[in-house]
């Protein structure tokens, strides 16, 4: 093994993935939308070791209290780094199904699953209107770092909203626009709080179940649905 190659190529991965970023947020609105950039490009950042340390997966996971059996959409799964863990707390009784609008990362969210030997993991083809669930089962909806990007916000959470029963839990861990420093800053169409996100849950008959103090600049929140 060529320790000083591995090092240059892990140093030159780390470079990439920042200048990534950078050009990422540089763009205008419209590209920094889901699907604005290739599959390929958007990897180098969400694989990036800084975001993957600052994302808190396990607790993140852990703290939504995910049941052996349980359906679960991943929404917004980007490259699968929640996937895998919510597959394994859902167990093989369970099914995680990672909704993507890009086709292109459908295979690394297979590839990923299959490396980690999880059979429960199915890649969706969704749309920005629409996550196309194939089945209206869903008890665990999760949103990461996703629903800022969603221009019809409202719409797109009463599509979900359509595949989910009563008693059926939505998260969203996201950007809270009351915070100093978030980014997209310049970009308001972009920002996103928690009492706009209430309100939309409201209206596709979800309620404020659990706030979870984890993140300084995001909010993490647990909505149920209820009968209506």
């Amino acid at each position: 093994m060529n320790l000083k190659r591995d090092n240059q190529m892990h140093r030159f991965l780390n470079v990439a993935s920042v200048v990534s970023l950078m050009a990422l947020l540089a763009s205008g609105p419209l590209d920094a939308q889901l699907g604005g950039r290739p599959a390929e490009q958007w990897a180098l950042v969400l694989e990036s070791g800084r975001r993957l340390g600052s994302l808190e997966i396990e607790n993140v996971v852990s703290l939504i209290g995910i049941e052996e059996g349980q359906v679960v959409a991943d929404l917004g799964a980007g490259t699968g780094v929640f996937s895998v863990p919510l597959a394994r707390a859902a167990g093989t009784t369970g099914t995680v199904l990672a909704v993507e609008v890009d086709a292109g990362f459908l295979p690394m969210i297979d590839e990923k699953a299959s490396q980690e030997g999880l059979e429960n993991v199915q890649s969706v083809l969704g749309e920005f209107t629409d996550p196309n669930l194939p089945r209206r089962d869903v008890d665990v909806a999760f949103f990461h770092d996703v629903l800022h990007h969603i221009d019809e916000r409202q719409s797109y959470l009463l599509a979900v909203a359509s595949y989910m029963a009563p008693g059926s839990r939505m998260v969203v861990v996201d950007y809270d626009m009351n915070q100093p420093g978030v980014p997209h800053g310049n970009q308001p169409e972009m920002l996103i709080s928690p009492q706009q996100v209430a309100e939309w849950m409201a209206n596709a008959g979800f309620v404020v179940s659990r706030e979870v103090d984890l993140f300084e600049e995001k909010f993490f929140v647990i909505y149920t649905k209820v009968d209506q």
